[in-house]
């Protein structure tokens, strides 16, 4: 079956995930195979929020596949500054490009605009919720670096509550076998239920703790994050856990040889400079590896056949409301509500939080 969208991870199984990561090492290895596999085609880039690296990532991936982008990197500077609807930017942007990449502040916004799509859209970060094509680079790099993506034990360290990058790693690598995570945060930042019950489910085991420290020794690859002040409502929220877990030259002499240390960036104060230099510090040829991944995504949903997707009916759960603030669903009112799930367990299909009675 082929892939419609990249979203996240629900609908696409292992074998799908090694084709990908299959098409990322064959252009990696020989660029120039490809170097007119979209000729003609465009790519649209709508970025309601700043980015440097995906956006550059998702632009740099077209021009070296032979075809254009457009597109915006600031919501105001789009007809969303006048009022538009996610609904109506994306049927306009339909008719100018092939496939649409894009970064929206509010949680299940990609998924939403599937919903009235006719070319494919990839996600390229919803608010706190997911980064897909962030954690196809993530995956790329494991299995170049480590030849597998099964048996390992990953450290994944910082902001694990808002962290999307975060989020899609553990449920993407989930997917396979005989992992153990290392859940590394304070408990104010620490990893939302749907994702632990992701890793619960797939078998994979897991360990919450509050120090680097602790497991280094273990690791065979340590994701480091960033403490977002973005997505704090207050700056003394930020300031109260901004520093505390800070990856150094002491705690480096702790870690394997073999160790990858990787980082989806940018990064601010949790990694030192001096780390920078360490042969083990993967984060920045890790970059270069995801503008291939987001190549190969790019040329395998333009050679899919894609239908529009019939319109889903709304759910017939009466005063049943998502309990995010940040889900699309508060922006745009429009959209029709879905959730899943059994009652008392039920949640937002847009952003995977639980759902709430309002009586």
């Amino acid at each position: 079956m082929g892939i419609r969208h990249l979203i996240d991870f629900s609908n696409i199984d292992v074998a799908r995930w090694n084709e990908l990561v299959k098409l990322t090492n064959e252009i990696i290895d020989s660029p120039q195979d490809f170097a007119s596999a979209c000729k003609g085609k465009v790519l649209a880039t709508l970025f309601y929020e700043p980015s440097t690296r995906t956006k550059f990532s998702f632009q740099t991936a077209m021009l070296r596949l032979g075809g254009s982008y457009i597109g915006f990197d600031n919501a105001e500077n789009s007809s969303v500054s006048k009022g538009e609807t996610l609904r109506d930017t994306i049927k306009i942007v339909n008719n100018y490009a092939d496939i649409i990449a894009m970064r929206h502040p509010y949680e299940g916004a990609a998924y939403a605009a599937t919903l009235y799509s006719s070319t494919p859209v990839i996600n390229a970060g919803d608010g706190g919720h997911m980064h897909p094509t962030q954690t196809l680079a993530d995956l790329t790099t494991m299995m170049r670096e480590k030849g597998t993506l099964e048996g390992l034990k990953i450290g994944i360290c910082g902001d694990l509550k808002y962290g999307r990058t975060v989020h899609s790693l553990l449920k993407a690598m989930s997917l396979f076998k005989n992992n153990k995570f290392y859940l590394i945060s304070t408990e104010s930042l620490s990893t939302p239920k749907y994702i632990i019950d992701e890793i619960v489910k797939s078998g994979n085991s897991y360990v919450e703790c509050d120090s680097l420290d602790k497991y280094i020794d273990e690791f065979d690859c340590l994701y480091m994050t960033r403490i977002q002040q973005e997505r704090f409502a207050s700056e003394e929220e930020y300031l109260a856990q901004k520093g505390i877990f800070v990856l150094d030259e002491a705690k480096m002499k702790k870690a394997r040889k073999d160790l990858i240390i990787m980082h989806p960036l940018p990064k601010i104060d949790e990694i030192t400079d001096e780390v920078d230099f360490d042969p083990r510090a993967l984060y920045f040829k890790q970059a270069k590896y995801g503008m291939y991944a987001r190549m190969a995504l790019i040329k395998t949903l333009l050679s899919e056949d894609f239908e529009l997707p019939e319109r889903p009916v709304p759910s017939n759960l009466n005063n049943v409301f998502c309990s995010n603030h940040k889900c699309i669903t508060r922006l745009e009112p429009n959209l029709p509500a879905q959730f899943g799930g059994e009652e008392g367990a039920r949640f937002c299909k847009y952003c995977d939080f639980e759902a709430i009675e309002w009586r």
